[in-house]
């Protein structure tokens, strides 16, 4: 719990009614200062002097992606807990928040607009590459499979890409956190999980080389094609184990090994597939323990999951890290 000054600075800065109702559209998803003018009609400099303040309180999270600032009710400890009471508190029938509401559904069907023309226009090249694997129904069933052997707690989501992990698996996890280094599929992700209702589901700019997060944070860490697009598959690797809690799973999907050099050109593939024993050096490399391969055939590609878990006895610590991964 915070103490008693920082309380104080947190009751002072709700305690004004465009702050309060700041509070109340980002317990609802992250959103830019753009977006925030647009549904509160105000101006710029005003909802940012706002939004400073309350940053400042640790009411709210802001995360730089590129030239955009976005901004989300805090889920760490501090004023964390504060904020999602007051949002509690707010009456679902205030006729002020539930304006404010409407008009951010707005918004968030602007986004699935554009997510929508993208995909009609790379359309045909997704259907490519799909068709040269197994089916995507089968890879996410045989991810859910595994991922219902033991509580999914805190998720980490790496190259989150449109955010389908988290759309799959949010519903199972404490909290959800999924990180891509390409600002334009993060917006798509971000107006697919607020469509989904998962509140508890967050995206953020990252590489996965260079993860913005404490050792020991996440009980489960997973790579959903993407390791082959990594520059290091050794430092993804190891950079994901470090991140895992005691007893965590690393759970990475990609393709075996195969000879389809044109994919290299055609989708930017750095590396064409990877075969168990690469995986087996990556991943005890790092101290984790590794799980036999899954194989799922139906294609000119084979599709592998391989499961990997960080010793529960392992020595690192955990107190700083589950403030990363609490609640929003």
């Amino acid at each position: 719990m915070p103490g008693t000054d920082t309380l104080l600075l947190g009751l002072r800065a709700a305690a004004e009614t465009t702050r309060l109702r700041i509070l109340g559209l980002c317990a609802h998803a992250e959103l830019t200062v753009s977006e925030l003018v647009e549904i509160l009609g105000q101006s710029q400099p005003r909802v940012s002097r706002h939004l400073r303040l309350l940053v400042e309180a640790g009411l709210l999270d802001r995360h730089q992606e590129g030239n955009w600032a976005c901004y989300r009710l805090s889920p760490g400890a501090g004023n964390g807990e504060l904020g999602r009471l007051i949002v509690d508190l707010m009456p679902a029938d205030d006729p002020v928040h539930a304006r404010d509401l409407a008009r951010l559904q707005s918004v968030k069907d602007a986004w699935a607009v554009k997510s929508a023309a993208y995909f009609r226009l790379h359309a045909s090249d997704w259907s490519r590459m799909q068709a040269l694997h197994v089916d995507e129904a089968e890879v996410d069933a045989a991810l859910m499979e595994i991922l219902g052997r033991a509580p999914v707690g805190d998720l980490l989501d790496i190259g989150t890409g449109t955010g389908h992990v988290l759309e799959l698996v949010g519903g199972r996890a404490e909290t959800g956190i999924g990180i891509d280094r390409s600002i334009d599929m993060l917006k798509f992700a971000r107006a697919n999980i607020w469509r989904a209702g998962l509140r508890n589901c967050q995206v953020r700019l990252a590489d996965m080389l260079r993860l913005p997060f404490p050792a020991a944070c996440f009980d489960t860490v997973t790579l959903r094609m993407v390791l082959h697009h990594a520059e290091s598959p050794a430092s993804a690797i190891a950079e994901a184990a470090r991140v895992l809690r005691p007893g965590g799973r690393l759970i990475v999907i990609d393709f075996a090994a195969h000879d389809r050099a044109e994919l290299r050109d055609a989708h930017a593939h750095r590396w064409l597939g990877f075969d168990d024993a690469q995986i087996a050096q990556y991943v005890e490399a790092t101290g984790l323990a590794a799980d036999p391969a899954l194989c799922l055939d139906g294609g000119a590609l084979s599709v592998r999951i391989w499961l990997a878990r960080q010793p529960a006895n392992d020595a690192r610590g955990t107190s700083t890290a589950r403030a990363v991964g609490s609640k929003p």
